[in-house]
């Protein structure tokens, strides 16, 4: 039970001690010990001894130091010697490693495909570079006297052996024990340093709002200060001329615009309201990098966010699949399931199912194709991912030729898309449905759902698509009756504006209303009968109305003769609101 006894408890010390691994470890240490030594840390294998960051070229010396060769040539041009032990060090003394990895990226060994830890005893070979693990070399190569390289058939010696990691002598990779380390030397080169000087790399500028502007000109500014040279300036009234010449011509130069960018992101039609906010108001209450916004304004989305809204757009899309068989039409239905049409749409548009084959066809099921490599396996969409399920909605596949999209899984929609044969009701809520075949339902479908298949489903003779067609294409149509209607709605405001239509300006009877003349504007007093009477001169009417006696009222009569509200009568007695006082 206790350390190096047979005793059945722990003291105190032991349990305080420095390698327990309890609460109170280390608390029993003396001072000078906790002081005095410095704390081990390990480095990795896979990290470059000077740069201490994972290394892409490594490199090693023949005691076994790991390197990146572009951190540390510039330190052996600068002081010649190894940065870890102090020893003098050439470039040419220098091996060149060559590690084996998988298909996940990690290193391993070539031989046993045993991935390195940090607890493998990791050997390399002088003359070849090639890295293996010490279990691999001492079996097949010391132990059988085999004295050449697994990998290039090269031979070796013993003294070619160079121990990289060794799990049972640690010493050589203590960060403590490093010497320029310990010296404080600093071993970054001037990029990098130039890049740890940067601190506005580590911020965001995104999340900054308007606050990002502040950044922008610093990187530039710094860039023309050393430019500036001041014994230079100084020695010749010249030089110091032209300097300032050029500092203004830089100075007055205006920024490129950013016009360009912002006109090619720009929806091609009138950018459209959300119903979720753009969030501003609240990240700059939390946050006092961005710059306060006190009013809240609905986020714009762009016109594909805008027309892949569901139960948006009613108009029925048609397209054609030329096949080895014959035309198939096509109904697209974009109200339950506009992403799985416009992704339809999209790689038609783009030639993508041109002269692909419908790889499956299992009769009284389906016919399914969309695949680039013809198995089923592959496919992509119009946005080079997979997109998400529609499934709401009441359509079914309840009928043959339905068209819906064929997935492996969950949200996994792609480019391939199936045409059932028959109903087939099990799919439902599990493949979005977004069109059904209107033409060559029994000819051409028929025709491929006879051809003899093999196995898998393939065909023997391929089922090819020549050619698709968009002939409708519902989100053109629904984004030209939009601009069709607000150039209707700005023609109506332009003519009001104007003063109207004639028959605006008219009564029924065809006399011109009064105040007609200038722009027209909405007043709920004009209005039109003969018990109406005007409120104000814009109200007026202008011609003299026959009444029911037969007798006649002029113009002058109908104005001024607007109805007063009876006064409110107040209840006797008390002392009232005083108005007789």
């Amino acid at each position: 039970m206790g350390k190096g006894t047979d005793k059945l408890y722990i003291t105190h010390s032991e349990w305080a001690s420095e390698d327990a691994y309890s609460a109170s470890a280390g608390s029993g240490l003396s001072k000078a010990n906790a002081n005095g030594g410095a704390p081990f840390k390990r480095l990795p294998f896979k990290f470059c001894a000077i740069s201490l960051q994972p290394f892409n070229h490594p490199v090693c010396t023949a005691e076994g130091t790991i390197f990146d060769i572009t951190n540390i040539l510039p330190w052996i041009k600068k002081h010649g010697t190894n940065p870890v032990s102090g020893a003098p060090l050439k470039s040419n003394e220098l091996i060149k490693l060559r590690f084996a990895k998988n298909e996940d990226e990690e290193m391993v060994d070539p031989v046993t495909f045993k991935v390195f830890t940090d607890n493998t005893h990791i050997v390399a070979l002088k003359n070849t570079g090639n890295v293996f693990a010490y279990d691999t070399v001492d079996r097949l190569n010391i132990k059988v006297k085999n004295w050449r390289d697994l990998v290039s058939e090269d031979e070796f010696s013993r003294k070619d052996i160079v121990v990289l990691q060794d799990p049972q002598n640690v010493g050589p990779r203590n960060l403590s024990s490093f010497k320029y380390l310990q010296d404080g030397a600093k071993t970054l080169t001037p990029e990098q340093q130039a890049e740890q000087d940067d601190h506005s790399r580590n911020v965001n500028r995104t999340a900054l709002g308007n606050g990002a502007a502040v950044l922008k000109p610093k990187p530039r500014l710094r860039k023309q200060e050393p430019d500036i040279n001041p014994d230079a300036l100084a020695s010749n009234r010249d030089s110091i001329a032209s300097t300032l010449k050029s500092l203004q011509s830089s100075k007055d130069v205006s920024p490129p615009s950013a016009t360009t960018s912002l006109d090619a992101t720009k929806p091609s039609t009138t950018a459209h309201k959300s119903r979720h906010t753009t969030g501003q108001a609240a990240a700059s209450l939390t946050s006092t990098g961005l710059t306060p916004h006190t009013s809240t304004s609905l986020a714009t989305l762009t016109t594909e966010e805008y027309l892949l809204r569901p139960r948006l757009i009613k108009i029925l899309g048609y397209a054609r699949i030329e096949t080895s068989h014959g035309p198939l039409g096509l109904e697209l239905h974009p109200l339950y399931a506009p992403k799985a049409v416009w992704n339809f749409i999209q790689l038609a548009k783009s030639n993508y199912y041109n002269g692909l084959i419908f790889h499956r066809s299992i009769r009284n099921f389906m016919l399914q194709g969309g695949d680039p490599t013809g198995t089923g396996k592959g496919g992509k969409s119009c946005w080079g991912r997979n997109f998400q399920d529609e499934i709401e909605g009441p359509a079914s596949h309840n009928a043959r030729g339905v068209v819906s999209m064929a997935n492996k899984g969950k949200n996994t929609n792609s480019s391939q898309f199936f045409i059932t044969y028959r109903a087939c009701t099990h799919l439902d809520r599990k493949h979005s449905i977004f069109g059904r075949v209107v033409d060559g339902l029994d000819t051409t479908l028929s025709a491929i759902e006879n051809e003899e298949t093999g196995e898998g489903g393939r065909t023997k003779r391929d089922v090819v698509m020549k050619e698709v067609v968009i002939l409708v294409d519902p989100f053109e149509e629904f984004l030209d009756k939009e601009r069709e209607r607000d150039e209707r709605e700005e023609k109506e405001r332009e003519i009001r504006k104007k003063g109207g239509r004639e028959e605006d300006r008219t009564t029924w009877t065809g006399k011109k209303v009064k105040g007609s003349e200038g722009p027209w504007e909405d007043e709920a007093g004009v209005g039109v009968g003969k018990y109406l009477k005007a409120v104000g001169a814009a109200g007026a009417v202008t011609n003299e109305r026959d009444l029911e006696n037969g007798g006649k009222v002029k113009e002058e009569e109908w104005e001024g003769t607007a109805f007063e509200p009876p006064k409110k009568k107040h209840a006797a007695g008390g002392f009232g609101n005083f108005d007789s006082w």
